[in-house]
């Protein structure tokens, strides 16, 4: 089992993520790792020769402690997605240092591509919870899943705004075992957000929430995510290093600022000094992420973000009605993943400024359903909004 292996790496001590992917590279697959000699180990650089006798005999002795390990996530009804799994997170597996295996309670889906972090301090104000629960709540509706710590405060407050929307998920990175509960009193919320989303960690069953967890935690948060929104924090918060860690991944930040007064208000106006992007709205979030990758496109499953809130006789019913009489899609970007809505619509914008309502003639779609798939049709970067209700396709569509 591939995903042993993976526990074993994860279960060694020692073996860090820089370690770890010296030692890939050096073995060839996590199964060779898991049996490197010493010899091997002292040929990486930064291993002298007792710290490569103390991973071997660490790897040696996790051969007993993995299965056990397996035992434990199979108890409680999770699952351990290993790094090599094609459901392991495309953005996560692309920054430099991520987690070999994942614990998760829950599941992962491929529309979790488009998912978007939410953080803040713990002790929020009311102003702070009410613009996490509020932001949270209209980007699930436009299709994001909600990535955040689970933690009190803006945290919460994100994770319950995701789901007041009937399709809406969320996905809480721990820094504990996905088997303990903390903070204790957000015991229903995980349970919603299991059958919702996901509970995710990198440390084993059991493992406490001890503070020297949290600060690894958030390189997860920002890793599966496209883009970071920080609502209030102080100058020391967590939520800052979540911030300065997207920008290492190439994640772009944003910020909400607050009073000039509010303490909880430096984190945000020091981010947006800094160069992040001031956001008053969900349209500034859409107007600020960048496109998704290629690469990660041919990671993506070919429905991805198709309305999940459509019930199938409506799918029928919208993919019935005459198409527009309009030459196929042929461009550099025909690659990127739409569905068959999406190229319907695709298909009624011009080369120029093309209005909403001109769309909703030509396909005989309703409106709401061309504004919900006109958005992730710019998150693709497929379409560029001109202004107002306009769009024209971008270069590469054009």
């Amino acid at each position: 089992m591939a995903a042993l292996h993976w526990l074993r790496l994860a279960l060694a001590k020692g073996v860090g993520p820089v370690t770890l992917k010296r030692l890939l590279e050096a073995a060839g697959s996590a199964e060779a790792a898991c049996e490197a000699s010493i010899s091997l180990l002292r040929s990486l650089d930064g291993i002298g020769r007792v710290k490569a006798e103390q991973i071997h005999a660490s790897l040696k002795a996790s051969a007993d402690e993995a299965p056990r390990e397996l035992e434990r996530v199979e108890r409680i009804g999770a699952m351990l997605v290993a790094f090599d799994d094609p459901i392991y997170p495309a953005l996560l597996r692309s920054i430099h240092d991520p987690p070999p295996v994942l614990y998760v309670r829950g599941s992962l889906e491929p529309r979790d591509l488009n998912s978007f972090a939410i953080v803040g301090s713990r002790g929020c104000t009311y102003y702070g919870r009410e613009q996490a629960h509020r932001f949270a709540a209209m980007l699930a509706t436009c299709g994001f899943t909600i990535t955040s710590g689970g933690a009190r405060g803006v945290d919460s407050a994100a994770h319950r705004g995701a789901l007041t929307d009937p399709a809406g998920r969320t996905i809480a990175v721990l820094g504990c075992g996905v088997d303990v509960v903390y903070p204790p009193e957000n015991t229903q919320l995980f349970e919603q957000i299991m059958q919702n989303g996901a509970l995710v960690s990198e440390y084993p069953i059991g493992t406490q929430p001890l503070a020297e967890n949290f600060p690894r935690r958030n390189r997860i948060v920002s890793g599966m995510s496209r883009g970071v929104l920080v609502i209030e924090a102080d100058e020391r918060s967590g939520a800052l290093i979540t911030a300065h860690t997207a920008c290492e991944q190439n994640r772009t930040v944003f910020a909400l600022p607050g009073r000039i007064d509010n303490r909880m208000s430096a984190g945000p106006h020091a981010l947006i000094r800094d160069g992040a992007i001031l956001v008053t709205g969900v349209q500034d979030v859409l107007d600020g992420l960048t496109p998704l990758p290629a690469d990660v496109h041919d990671l993506a499953d070919p429905v991805l973000f198709a309305p999940p809130s459509e019930t199938a006789e409506e799918e029928t019913r919208f993919e019935d009605r005459p198409r527009p009489s309009r030459p196929p899609i042929e461009s550099t970007q025909a690659k990127v993943p739409v569905t068959a809505r999406q190229e319907q619509i695709l298909s009624a914008i011009d080369e120029e400024a093309t209005s909403v309502d001109t769309i909703v003639d030509r396909t005989s779609l309703p409106a709401h359903v061309i504004l919900q798939e006109l958005t992730i049709l710019s998150l693709k970067g497929l379409i560029k909004r001109a202004d107002g209700q306009s769009y024209f396709k971008s270069s590469g569509e054009k």
